[in-house]
């Protein structure tokens, strides 16, 4: 078994492809791809996140739950684009900074599952793990891990990359989980000394995935690009801080983003010894305020949504905290579009019974625009 194989075994969250042999083709394609990505724009994002480390401004992140192969079009990506852009000009116009924009995107092809099947109507399917595996369509042939949507996904990342770049007129960066080995691995490229995974700028690791003995922390530890850490509510000290120096060796500033996702009610009581863990071990991390997967709750009509006011009160906390401590906020990584959805509910515009009213988000609910601006408001104050 090489070294590769043996990697994707361990791994957890992976699709069960239908087709060995076409599975073997499509990794074999991508593998002599163009990158999406170049390494010198990863390590200038790495640089620019090394200033936000020191406590030199803030990071903006944010995107689709989950990509679709439908939505990529232009007006989408720069609706996505510029709800970032209008959050990014709030902050700063209030700290005289500009931030590092991170978007949420042009990767995001591919999601974890807390269970491999979903049952409608007694009907038992396979999960959709997003595009880059399976359709939504709860059918039989959608739901099969079809190995050739990969390449599907890596275009789409192409054009979602393009028309971002387009949008934003340059200088915009691109993050997505990277969750979905077969398609990581292949895209992964030396550079220098070291290599670079050439899917996009940053890649995160999950929840679901960061163990530091898992095949994504072990994928992470050995590629340039800066890299994401979610951290929830269960996350000791001792953990965190094991998978810290894995990730983290050298005490890169820069290296390293831990994205904070607590729930409102939590934030208080389990932040505080993490943050306090990690500046005691000396790693010079970048903090990020997740405000949105500890916060979901059911809609009436059935639909996950998010109040805007507990999303609001998680950044609230995570501010605090870091204030308390003396550590610095690095800023906010949300799930969020361009388009007027109404996934989430706000007590101004969007009240509990108007969630499937305009409910277009393939898995978890995003904020709107005008959302997006309540959000640039309270960090405008906060700065």
């Amino acid at each position: 078994m090489t070294g590769q194989q043996a990697v994707l075994a361990a791994a957890a969250q992976q699709p069960t492809w239908s087709d060995p042999v076409a599975l073997a083709a499509v990794t074999a394609e991508l593998a002599i791809r163009p990158p999406l990505v170049m390494a010198d724009e990863c390590q200038a994002l790495t640089a620019r996140l090394a200033m936000v480390a020191h406590g030199w401004g803030m990071v903006i992140q944010g995107g689709d739950c989950a990509e679709t192969f439908d939505a990529v079009r232009y007006d989408n990506v720069a609706g996505t684009v510029g709800a970032l852009r209008q959050l990014a000009g709030q902050v700063a116009a209030a700290s005289g900074r500009e931030p590092v924009v991170i978007g949420r995107m042009a990767g995001q092809f591919a999601k974890p599952r807390s269970r491999p099947v979903e049952q409608i109507g007694g009907r038992e399917l396979p999960v959709y793990r997003g595009d880059a595996v399976n359709d939504r369509t709860f059918t039989a042939a959608a739901r099969v891990h079809d190995p050739s949507r990969m390449l599907v996904a890596y275009q789409a990342s192409a054009n979602v990359l393009a028309y971002a770049r387009r949008a934003a007129g340059g200088g915009f960066f691109v993050s997505h989980e990277g969750l979905l080995l077969d398609y990581e691995l292949p895209l992964t490229r030396p550079a220098g000394d070291g290599h670079f995974a050439a899917s996009g700028h940053m890649l995160w690791i999950g929840e679901r995935t960061r163990d530091p003995r898992s095949a994504h922390v072990i994928y992470a530890a050995g590629i340039r690009n800066p890299i994401g850490l979610k951290v929830g509510p269960s996350t000791t000290p001792e953990q965190l801080m094991e998978v810290v120096r894995v990730l983290d060796p050298e005490r890169i500033p820069g290296r390293l983003t831990l994205i904070s996702r607590m729930g409102a009610d939590r934030v208080d009581a389990v932040l505080p010894a993490l943050v306090a863990a990690v500046r005691a071990g000396g790693h010079p991390v970048v903090w990020l305020c997740d405000p949105m997967h500890g916060n979901t709750v059911t809609a009436p009509s059935g639909h996950k949504t998010r109040h805007v006011d507990r999303i609001v009160a998680e950044i609230k906390a995570f501010f605090m905290v870091h204030r308390a401590i003396g550590t610095h906020p690095g800023g906010v990584h949300l799930e969020l579009t361009g388009r007027m959805v109404t996934e989430c509910v706000d007590d101004r515009n969007v009240m509990p019974v108007d969630v499937p009213r305009c409910f277009e988000s393939a898995c978890d609910p995003r904020l709107n625009p005008a959302q997006v601006h309540r959000v640039g408001e309270l960090l405008a104050t906060l700065l």
